[in-house]
């Protein structure tokens, strides 16, 4: 069933897709008013957190199944959206009625100011489900659905992700970085100067950690940890369920710098090789004798199921940070598209690995 048709035509007894939620509902008599996509636009009187609707028969079977392969830096990252919605249309007293600060919105609660802002931001969760029951209650949500709607949603962020006890061996934000990868849809990616890691092979890998060694102060153990946490990231482009789709421009420079010796090397292409030719995998190589716009630094465009947003993760020295502001995601994604669009096709890439190949047996 294609999306809004049934809603759309106000038939209570048929299912379909909302985009904001993102889950199959049925319609209890209402509506859907915004075109082409089967519900109330979010913010509207009767866009509730439950969207008044009633999960049902199979439909409630799909639910869970979905909801039980997503992590739980998505469920954070839902938990947030969600919030701020509540808070930016709660009832202020103003002329307008509408929107609250974070202030007034902890006011009272056991929740600090910088706390909500960062649960809003999904970087953390609330500790407590009676700090979330005290901020519905200062939105005005007091329907019974919309409230175990949403608890459901905060217990499942409170669960642990499999990158966990790697957190000490991690730069700060990434562990944000990973855990949004692990659940994107869709990755764009790009890399100037090292191998995209769920590209990685783990010689490849333990010969780029040892060399930073010197500099970085870095001991075994964190290499190693640092090994195990690429090579578990990888699973996530051959999973037999919902497997990444990667398009991904890498600089000749990445192919060319030398990690381990040849045959550390002569692996590594071998592998990008096999992941290239994935239907979820699409690599590009930009010539260096292509004078072309570079972004200077790796970033990941992360796209995710409607309604969540698309972020950008950006390595920086010490660092990964990751945004969802609509400038950033458009000025990354301008860089990506002007990139794309100069760099080799999928079967230039092939032979370029041929190439590098037969260069490294005749080094």
């Amino acid at each position: 069933m294609e999306q809004g048709s049934a809603i759309e035509q106000g038939n209570p007894s048929l299912t379909g897709i909302c985009p904001v939620v993102g889950i199959w509902l049925r319609t209890q008599g209402t509506v859907c008013q915004t075109p082409g996509t089967g519900c109330d636009p979010p913010g509207t009187e009767r866009h509730s957190v439950g969207m008044r609707v009633e999960l049902v028969g199979t439909a409630r079977k799909e639910v869970d199944t979905v909801a039980a392969k997503t992590g739980p830096t998505i469920r954070r990252m839902q938990l947030g959206q969600e919030l701020r919605r509540l808070r930016e249309q709660a009832d202020g007293g103003g002329e307008l009625g509408r929107g609250i600060t974070r202030g007034q919105a902890v006011k009272g609660t056991s929740v600090s100011e910088s706390t909500l802002h960062r649960v809003e931001r999904g970087l953390t969760s609330l500790p407590r489900v009676q700090d979330l029951k005290s901020l519905l209650k200062r939105y005005g949500v007091s329907d019974p659905g919309d409230i175990e709607f949403l608890l459901d949603i905060h217990k499942n962020s409170l669960n642990r992700g499999w990158w966990s006890p790697y957190r000490l061996f991690m730069p700060s934000g990434f562990n944000l970085s990973v855990g949004l990868e692990g659940d994107a849809k869709i990755l764009r990616i790009y890399q100037p100067d090292v191998m995209f890691g769920l590209f990685q092979t783990a010689s490849y890998a333990r010969a780029q950690f040892e060399s930073a060694k010197p500099v970085d102060e870095r001991n075994t153990e964190f290499v190693e940890r640092n090994i195990e946490i690429r090579m578990r990231r990888k699973e996530a482009i051959t999973r037999s369920e919902r497997p990444v789709e990667i398009h991904a421009i890498l600089d000749e420079a990445v192919l060319r710098r030398v990690y381990g010796g040849p045959e550390v090397m002569r692996e590594q292409y071998e592998h990008l090789a096999e992941l290239a030719v994935l239907d979820n995998v699409t690599v590009q190589i930009l010539p260096m004798s292509q004078p072309v716009y570079r972004s200077g630094q790796n970033f990941i465009l992360m796209e995710f199921e409607p309604p969540l947003p698309t972020v950008v993760s950006v390595d920086g020295f010490s660092a990964v940070n990751v945004t969802d502001k609509d400038t950033e995601i458009w000025a990354y994604k301008r860089r990506f598209d002007a990139m794309r669009a100069d760099a080799g096709g999928p079967r230039a890439t092939h032979d370029f690995l041929k190439r590098a190949e037969r260069e490294l047996e005749q080094s």
